[in-house]
């Protein structure tokens, strides 16, 4: 007989995965599960707060180090507490494996305690799901979990019940009905077809205007897509997603492109007249180029993404990196640069109306402000998680992120309450290196306060204590209200969007930790040198003003003003209509000239 038991077998064959750290929270459900891995001394367990921050330091640690987080939860509730990681996960194309406990196979379809049908309740999230029967199907189905998630960069799902993880170990006969399994996977390498390439190439070489809209799934290419757009003489703007993975200090780079993005971005893709979307699928669909006006490739390695949000001439299914090297030599790179030199100077304006919006005053602090005085300190070597929130807009926008400075958050789910928990992960896979965590109140109030608990309890065994978390405290679910002015035409709605006051700094003090309150945006500068400096993980509680406007980059923000100041003329007397005056002034370059 196989030594110890079922559950001894999985901790083992999660070593063999490579699996570092697993993330979760205890419950009986996992109670044998838990005991081997005190028994197996490894991977680490980590224990957040809830099981929903769990699974989002499980997405978090698939993000910053490109392997497959895993998270471990109990039945019922905790397997319910996953579901918004796990879908941030499956909408973010992350791997991520969930192992979930469940009741007695003798009870299950009695409605005992806690029972819930877990395959159906994980269908729609996880592409692979498997209730193990019996000790002998566990290699099989968690190899299986494990090509499935990295295979399609999704969650895959395992459901151990209790007695099954109690139950010997599996001894795997060589016999019928015993299905023998390893450990092993290789991604291998998706070349494009010949033939894709030569037309892709021909269409490229037959435009005048190129622009690169450039995702996550570049994030392995990065110096073939400067080589490729240098050699069409084209700018390059990226999704929310690839943000990271473009060095913005490029005089062509015009930074993120959609509803949060920049001028630059905008002047780009309302006047190019080709197109190639490299690793892409971001869904702000209203701020590419109009349908007809630019001939379009793509390239990717997941052909159903192909397509899909912009009208594509040619689809090229492959690895960004091994695509582009191949597409270089087949351009002519004959085009005329004055459209390079035009978009330079598209994003020389941008730096200048990103810096006037920066410094414009508020009260009592500009948050753009926030974030373009955290460029300047910004070191070498972080790592930066940000929430979901306002803090989003002020990122893709105001921060220069250092080559090689990850960056990740809820994107596609767009789920508040992530910014901390994507933290701690980051924090765990490179304990050596600082992190800047951004976070509005709200979305620090639904989940961060209570993760700060977990920091309180780990900082001490970093290599590097630095944790520093920044909260945008202006008081308001800003992006909510700003979304109803602007989609709505209704006035904000203080029953719904107003927000406690919370001193955050002062309760990170009393975890501990340290932290300090700004409210003048002379200060802030000294604050951030004084976060980098602590001895400590830090909070920099700034107070923000909820009146800045989430205004689009224009000129698709230009359409967006007369339903804001609509909706604006219906609230108490304020100083939102003033800045966003001010601001539309600011995108219409007549901000500097009006100052």
């Amino acid at each position: 007989m196989a030594d110890g038991t079922a559950a001894d077998f999985v901790v083992g064959r999660l070593a063999a995965w490579r699996v570092e750290r697993i993330f979760g929270y205890s419950g009986d459900g996992i109670n044998p599960l838990l005991g081997a891995l005190r028994r197996a001394g490894a991977p680490a367990f980590v224990q957040a707060r809830h099981e929903e921050a769990a699974a989002f330091m499980a997405v978090a640690h698939a993000k910053y180090t490109g392997g497959v987080g895993v998270v471990m939860a109990t039945q019922g509730p905790g397997a319910v507490h996953l579901l918004n990681g796990l879908y941030d996960a499956r909408m973010d194309s992350v791997p991520v494996v969930a192992i979930v406990g469940q009741q007695n196979r003798t009870v299950l379809g009695s409605g005992y305690q806690q029972e819930i049908d877990l395959p159906n309740l994980f269908k729609d999230v996880a592409g692979f799901r498997q209730q193990v029967a019996s000790p002998e199907q566990l290699p099989m189905v968690l190899d299986n979990a494990f090509k499935a998630a990295l295979a399609t960069r999704s969650p895959a799902v395992v459901i151990l019940p209790h007695d099954v993880q109690q139950a010997p170990a599996p001894e795997m006969p060589h016999e019928h009905g015993v299905v023998p399994s390893s450990p092993a996977w290789s991604p291998g390498l998706l070349s494009p077809r010949e033939t894709d390439l030569h037309d892709a190439a021909a269409l490229l070489n037959a435009g005048r205007r190129v622009a690169l809209l450039v995702g996550q799934g570049a994030a392995h290419a990065q110096q073939e897509v400067v080589a490729i757009a240098d050699r069409l003489g084209a700018g390059i703007t990226t999704s929310l997603l690839g943000k990271p993975f473009v060095d913005e200090s490029l005089p062509h780079a015009t930074g993120t492109m959609g509803h949060l993005g920049t001028t630059a971005s905008a002047y780009l893709m309302d006047h190019c007249d080709t197109l190639l979307i490299i690793g892409s699928n971001d869904p702000w669909t209203e701020f590419y180029p109009a349908p007809g006006q630019a001939r379009a490739v793509q390239i990717d390695i997941d052909p159903k993404a192909i397509g899909n949000r912009y009208p594509v001439e040619v689809p090229v299914n492959g690895d960004a990196a091994a695509t582009l090297a191949a597409l270089a030599p087949l351009l002519h790179g004959q085009q005329d640069h004055s459209w390079r030199a035009e978009i330079e100077e598209q994003v020389q304006q941008w730096h200048r109306v990103a810096a006037e919006r920066a410094m414009t005053p508020a009260v009592p602090v500009n948050p753009e402000r926030v974030v373009h005085e955290l460029s300047a300190v910004l070191p070498d070597d972080a790592q930066v998680a940000i929430d979901v929130g306002s803090c989003v807009y002020w990122y893709a926008r105001q921060l220069r992120l250092p080559r090689g400075v990850p960056a990740h958050l809820s994107s596609t789910l767009g789920c508040m309450g992530a910014g901390v928990p994507y933290g701690i992960a980051a924090k765990l896979a490179r304990p050596d290196r600082p992190v800047v965590v951004l976070a509005g109140d709200g979305a620090l109030q639904m989940a961060g306060l209570a993760e700060l608990v977990t920091v309180s309890g780990m900082w001490r065994d970093w290599a590097d204590p630095r944790f520093v978390v920044c909260v945008f405290s202006n008081g308001d679910l800003a992006e909510v209200t700003w979304e109803q002015r602007e989609m709505e035409g209704e006035p904000r709605f203080a029953a719904s969007q107003a927000l406690p006051a919370v001193d955050v700094a002062a309760h990170a003090r009393l975890l501990g930790l340290d932290g300090i309150r700004v409210d003048d945006p002379e200060n802030l500068a000294g604050a951030w040198r004084q976060a980098f400096a602590a001895d400590r993980p830090f909070v920099l509680d700034v107070v923000t003003d909820p009146d800045v406007p989430l205004l689009p980059p224009f000129p698709a923000g230009a359409a967006k003003l007369g339903s804001m100041r609509g909706a604006i003329g219906q609230e108490p007397a304020g100083s939102a209509a003033g800045l966003l005056q001010r601001y539309a002034e600011i995108e219409e370059g007549t901000g500097s000239r009006s100052s």
